[in-house]
């Protein structure tokens, strides 16, 4: 068995042709959020994953083996809620509205500009659902969020050492968290005198 241990997030400083030949793992989210496990990679390679506590492998991250090669990892599609705010009773605040509350509830979730992903709950669907928000079950890849306290998270490439080139007023280090309050948003939840299942669509 071939032994990797470090990780190279996004493939970062390595030249395009390399990543091009490097052989593929195709992993769901349950596997890549685990810092040792085993695979076997295109090249038909059994390989032993030993990466450092806590580390989360995301799709388009490059791993290194003893023996100098590289495996490129792939988000494996697998079954997720996709949530989408519902139009004809909704606003896209909703899927704010939505991301707090599963928050709260430590739930993994993979934030969208116009959807939310999360794994399969009958639970957490119906309470989406009665939110006035539409829940489907797909199969995609699912990269959710890392936390800020995650190894790199959030599915992309964000360097935290870069430069905007633009400043905060008032002697501020970094924008000002986004703060939502609780009881504007438990008001909406009992503000609807119709129920959500009428509506002409499926969910």
């Amino acid at each position: 068995m071939l032994t990797a241990n470090k990780l190279m997030p996004q493939g970062r400083g390595l030249a395009p042709v390399l990543l091009k030949r490097a052989a593929t793992i195709e992993l769901d989210w349950d596997v890549r959020q685990k810092s040792r496990f085993d695979a076997t990679d295109s090249q038909g390679r059994q390989l032993g994953i030993f990466l450092p506590r806590g580390t989360a492998v995301r799709g388009g991250d490059v791993l290194v083996a003893e023996d100098g090669s590289l495996i490129r990892v792939i988000a494996a599609p697998q079954s997720v809620l996709r949530i989408t705010h519902c139009t004809a009773h909704g606003t896209p605040f909703d899927l704010t509205r939505a991301a707090y509350h599963l928050g709260n509830r430590h739930v993994p979730i993979e934030l969208k500009p116009d959807h939310l992903k999360i794994e399969p709950d009958h639970v957490l669907a119906d309470m989406l659902r009665s939110m006035h928000l539409i829940v489907v079950a797909v199969e995609e890849a699912f990269e959710p969020e890392g936390g800020a306290y995650g190894s790199h998270g959030g599915g992309h490439s964000h360097d935290n050492s870069h430069d905007h080139g633009h400043s905060h007023s008032s002697g501020s280090k970094g924008p000002k968290p986004l703060v939502l309050a609780p009881e504007l948003l438990d008001d909406h939840e009992h503000s609807h005198g119709h129920d959500h299942g009428h509506h002409g669509h499926s969910h």
